[in-house]
């Protein structure tokens, strides 16, 4: 049954709610502040979000699957002297509410179109690490007048890869079974042998208090979603900044939007804000000034 778990690995940073870890490691001594708000999704579920910084351009953080917005609580910091940054949690993480009957792709999107529009942002930058890459595409569709620019983090390395539906069934079933165990070998596929282990545990103890009936169909949608044909309607400019865990395949991605481009990060596994945060930030900054958003 490994073999399904790193093929789940694999498919997930191709293709595309929990507490905030044990105490002092998720947001900690010197978390990034802000002043803090909740507006409702298209559904009707509050979704919680922090905005801090100033500046034209407005850079919106997106997180991973099972994540929160205190993932990128360095990004803020690095980002706040020279943007407007905000930072949410999609519903059924972090401290957004859960009452959500359909927990799909496209209405973690409206997630995030519902906090740019509550906060009134003109020209907005989206970053989105993992199932984070395919909600930020979802997001940019909705809200094409606003999106200037998108930055996949270690998501989106090959769009046209897949898993046969038979193996996803079999990864499903093992994760209703027994999911705090399945999310622990999810997790620890995901990280390089010399990671180091404060991190792991933080994102394992994450992951295995997520809801699994938050977690599991939104897997289960993130696995279903085409993010080629979404690609393709975006225009703006896309860069990636992403590990090299799994290679990521330009050619693949540039056919369906020939101005994507990526920045590769050596040695590193799929939690890169957190396990080298100032090469991180330093090439979030750089992307940001490539894009000419100031």
């Amino acid at each position: 049954m490994r073999h399904l778990v790193l093929a789940l690995a694999i498919v997930l940073l191709a293709c595309g709610g929990s507490p905030s870890g044990p105490p002092g490691t998720a947001s900690g001594p010197g978390a990034a502040s802000g002043t803090e708000g909740t507006t409702p999704s298209a559904d009707g579920v509050p979704i919680h979000y922090v905005s801090t910084g100033t500046g034209d351009a407005a850079v919106v953080l997106v997180h991973c699957w099972g994540c929160n917005l205190h993932y990128w609580d360095g990004a803020v910091r690095a980002l706040a002297p020279r943007y407007h940054v905000v930072a949410l949690d999609l519903a059924g993480h972090g401290q957004s509410g859960k009452n959500r009957k359909d927990w799909t792709i496209t209405a973690f999107g409206e997630d995030v179109r519902a906090v740019v529009g509550a906060l009134g942002l003109k020209r907005v930058i989206l970053v989105g690490h993992s199932m984070g890459g395919p909600v930020i595409l979802e997001a940019a569709n909705l809200m094409p007048d606003r999106v200037v620019g998108l930055v996949p983090v270690d998501t989106l390395h090959d769009v046209d890869r897949d898993m046969p539906d038979e193996k996803k069934q079999q990864m499903f079933a093992r994760m209703r079974q027994d999911f705090p165990g399945t999310t622990t070998e999810l997790v620890h596929h995901l990280f390089p042998k010399d990671a180091d282990p404060k991190i792991v545990d933080r994102v394992v103890f994450d992951g295995t208090h997520a809801d699994p009936t938050v977690g599991i169909p939104a897997l289960e949608s993130l696995f279903a979603y085409r993010a080629g044909p979404a690609l393709e309607r975006i225009k703006v400019p896309i860069v990636a900044i992403n590990a090299d865990l799994v290679p990521t395949n330009l050619d693949v991605e540039r056919r369906h939007a020939p101005q994507f481009e990526a920045v590769i990060m050596k040695g590193v596994g799929h939690w890169l804000m957190l396990e080298r945060p100032d090469e991180f930030n330093t090439d979030l900054l750089s992307v940001l000034d490539r894009m000419h958003l100031q």
